[in-house]
């Protein structure tokens, strides 16, 4: 390969948004859902959540059927997976068959982010890849504002089951363009998996100082940036909350594209995450000095730093691991920690906001941004 094929790694990236949009497409229009099944009662939360929890169960498994059977098909396999269930929920089914239909999307929806990685890699100089996977990280963030642009008012207008039609035409169209642009993968490779194979491999993977260092990372950020989300702009004055609402996930972007991408090339991905690491911790202690605007500013020098660790721990795949088999293995096991980060950290900091006020966004950090450096070095130790 003489250069890198952006035309596939912006079709990857597209796949991702979509993969993304399974997430966005029930959590952005979370109110607008509610009056549809009046009975729910709490059980309406699995509708979101759901889709995560398959991910924490199933995320290191992924990346070895990945590894197995090939990227390329698992991608394409999940993306018309993705769209057929979208079509089926055009419908508005009984909130017991949604949440069966939400589980099934969950492997969908795993399948696509641990084939991402691989399949960019793949078509990616080594030059070129911390630009490649710092896009690739931002799918998540990008799927959800542009979700809460366009979605929401579209689904206002013509209701849930419109915009689960435009998901699905969307994730039909990803899966046919990738058909066309991605090489064919090899024949299925390795044992057929077994009970004992799975817990061999989870053995094998977290105790890899090279495959499970990407996922031992990102777990702290996930555990943090998603609950910051959520519940930063509640801790701020009440006319900054839109303002802080909208800018986090954007500073967080702009910072793994613009700034995040030059210092992976110059000082290496592990250094970057450990770097981002370093600057939410000086973020946090202005945070707990602050009042008024300046949380604001706070708030945004927090995402930016996070947004650093976000771009380098995908980076890091690559960088740590040579062959297509680790790196399915270590985005697999940052799926599953990322899951299991963004399911804890926001009730976490919810309960630590009740009792200590805004505070306590300072004494939730500080503790997870220093573990993660810790990881980090210790893994590099290991390493060495």
């Amino acid at each position: 390969m003489e250069r890198t094929r952006w035309g596939v790694v912006l079709a990857l990236w597209f796949a991702g948004l979509c993969a993304a949009g399974q997430f966005a497409k029930v959590g952005v229009i979370f109110a607008e859902l509610a009056p549809l099944w009046p009975e729910a009662g709490a059980r309406l939360g699995l509708v979101v959540s759901v889709v995560g929890l398959v991910g924490i169960v199933f995320g290191t498994t992924a990346g070895m059927l990945v590894a197995r059977l090939g990227a390329r098909r698992m991608m394409i396999g999940a993306l018309l997976a993705g769209a057929v269930l979208s079509a089926v929920q055009v419908a508005i089914l009984p909130l017991g068959w949604m949440i069966a239909s939400r589980v099934a999307e969950g492997f969908a929806h795993l399948a696509i982010v641990v084939a991402g990685p691989v399949l960019i890699g793949a078509v990616t100089l080594p030059r070129d890849q911390a630009a490649t996977m710092t896009l690739w990280s931002t799918f998540f963030g990008v799927a959800f504002t542009l979700t809460a642009a366009f979605g929401l008012p579209f689904a206002q207008s013509h209701g849930p089951g419109a915009l689960f039609a435009a998901h699905a035409g969307l994730m039909a169209c990803a899966a046919l363009l990738l058909a066309l642009v991605l090489p064919q993968d090899g024949p299925p490779q390795g044992a057929r998996l077994s009970l004992r194979g799975i817990l061999r491999d989870h053995g094998r993977i977290y105790a890899s100082p090279r495959i499970a260092a990407p996922a031992m990372g990102f777990v702290f950020y996930t555990l943090m940036f998603v609950a910051m989300l959520t519940l930063v702009p509640g801790l701020v004055a009440p006319e900054h909350r839109a303002l802080t609402a909208a800018l986090m996930p954007l500073v967080s972007i702009g910072a793994s594209l613009l700034l995040g991408v030059v210092m992976v090339r110059w000082i290496g991905a592990v250094a970057v995450v450990q770097a981002g690491f370093g600057l939410t911790i000086i973020a946090a202690l202005v945070w707990w000095a602050a009042s008024g605007v300046a949380l604001v500013l706070a708030a945004m020098a927090l995402s930016m730093a996070l947004g650093l660790v976000q771009g380098a721990s995908f980076a890091a795949i690559p960088a740590l691991n040579a062959s297509r088999e680790d790196r399915a293995m270590a985005a697999g096991a940052i799926a599953q920690l990322g899951n299991l980060g963004t399911t804890l950290g926001t009730p976490v900091l919810l309960a630590m906001s009740g009792a200590w006020g805004p505070a306590s966004l300072a004494w939730f950090t500080l503790p997870l941004a220093l573990a993660g450096i810790g990881v980090h070095k210790w893994q590099r130790a290991r390493r060495g």
